[in-house]
């Protein structure tokens, strides 16, 4: 099978180490891809915003299935266009994918089905939106209603706080994905990650997995697109993953199927497991970076198959078998990130994999031969252990052996988990 990945990210590179020892793989291509991407696939520097370009290359190479990764070009309608040109696609239509593109629609569907989740108000001015933070007081969340790279939501502990988030997005901090506010109840409880795929009738559970979002230890500062992760989450107990698939992702795939837009792909349910039981905070339409990787690493089965039966309409005849064991990653950033960030610092070393432990790239390129980082997050060190204690001994003794000075990471990842299996 001759594949084509769309993407660039650590998301992208743990796909595309995953899909490459597939025996099925005949070429693997990757557009636009990153250095780490380069050991497993064939990069190609496609515009990925031309769709007209992506169809031409699947034609000229005689690709048979395409992988997407990010999101923006599912939001962007990628998917429908490949489609229709006849190429299978791994990733939901436009219409489906508003459940990331749009916090407002993914709440309303909430609403009619009867799904689980917060509270919440739709605003398209900050005055109405502020009337009803004072109404409801704090903690309180506010959420850019579009795509804003994972740093469109405020977690509002005082009035204030949440005061100045809505200025900040009707100010424009996260472009036109602020044009529309949604502000939602705060939910208590602890967060997890559940990955499920669905072909638009049939759903098939993969795996838990929780993130840190904050870019200080112990879970302060700002939030980010996730300093690290580990699977799997000990609060999803099968019990919680039951109810999760039942009370949540199922009247999804109905409702969605109900309103016009069936969906196939990922679901990545962010979920605050709660005194109620679990609820929605909100959906991904693609797998999670960092999660992504620390699921790659635990999957046994071939990926390709699962993922191109998702595409095609026959997930009911596939099945995902998992390692028992914990995987944990962590992620080096660029010093000052989420904030501004110099670009393009030499990365001098990067060790060698093991069975136990690897180095996905994030945000890297090559300049001149030398390898740089170009991003917020840059490089994703992710290793495996029989609890999550031992895998994050090994994932940060392996970062430890990273030479890159513009580098820092969170010395924390896996705390809750590790808080429970010590005591």
């Amino acid at each position: 099978m001759k594949v084509l990945l769309i993407g660039s990210g650590g998301r992208e590179h743990a796909l595309a180490w995953k899909i490459a020892q597939s025996p099925l793989i005949d070429a693997l291509y990757a557009a636009p891809g990153n250095p780490g991407i380069a050991d497993h696939a064939t990069l190609v520097s496609l515009n990925v915003e031309d769709h007209a370009a992506v169809i031409a290359f699947a034609k000229e190479k005689a690709i048979d299935f395409i992988v997407i990764g990010p999101e923006a070009p599912l939001v962007a309608g990628l998917a429908d266009d490949l489609r229709a040109a006849g190429i299978a696609t791994f990733g939901p239509s436009k219409a489906a994918a508003q459940l990331e593109g749009s916090k407002g629609f993914t709440k309303d569907l909430c609403a009619r089905y009867d799904i689980p989740t917060g509270a919440y108000q739709r605003f398209k001015s900050a005055e109405p939106a502020k009337d009803y933070v004072r109404a409801q007081g704090a903690p309180i969340v506010i959420k850019a209603d579009g795509l804003a790279a994972g740093k469109g939501v405020t977690v509002a502990m005082t009035e204030a706080e949440a005061l100045a988030a809505i200025d900040d997005c009707f100010d424009g901090a996260f472009g036109a994905a602020g044009a529309e506010v949604v502000v939602e109840a705060f939910l208590d409880g602890e967060e997890a990650s559940f990955f499920c795929l669905s072909d638009g009738k049939t759903a098939l559970a993969l795996a838990t997995a929780q993130d840190h979002k904050r870019v200080g230890d112990g879970d302060t500062g700002p939030n980010t697109g996730g300093m690290g992760a580990y699977s799997p989450a000990p609060v999803m107990t099968p019990a919680m993953v039951e109810r999760t698939m039942k009370e949540i992702i199922e009247p999804t795939i109905s409702g969605m199927a109900k309103d016009g837009n069936p969906f196939s792909g990922v679901f990545f349910a962010g979920l605050m497991i709660t005194a109620k039981g679990p609820e929605l905070i909100e959906y991904n339409v693609r797998f999670g970076d960092p999660e992504c990787q620390v699921l790659m690493m635990r999957l046994k089965s071939d990926l390709l198959p699962i993922l191109y039966a998702t595409a095609t309409g026959t997930l009911d005849k596939v099945q995902a078998e998992w390692r028992d064991d914990a995987a944990l990653t962590v992620v080096l950033a660029s010093k000052g990130y989420p904030g501004a960030y110099d670009k393009n610092t030499p990365i001098a070393h990067i060790p060698e994999a093991s069975e136990e432990a690897k180095v996905f790239h994030a945000g890297t390129a090559l300049k001149d031969g030398k390898l740089v980082a170009t991003g917020g997050r840059v490089l994703n060190v992710t290793a495996f252990g029989r609890n999550v204690t031992e895998a994050q001994a090994r994932a940060y003794a392996l970062a430890d052996k990273v030479e890159w000075e513009n580098g820092f990471c969170r010395r924390d990842i896996g705390w809750q988990a590790i808080a429970r299996e010590k005591a």
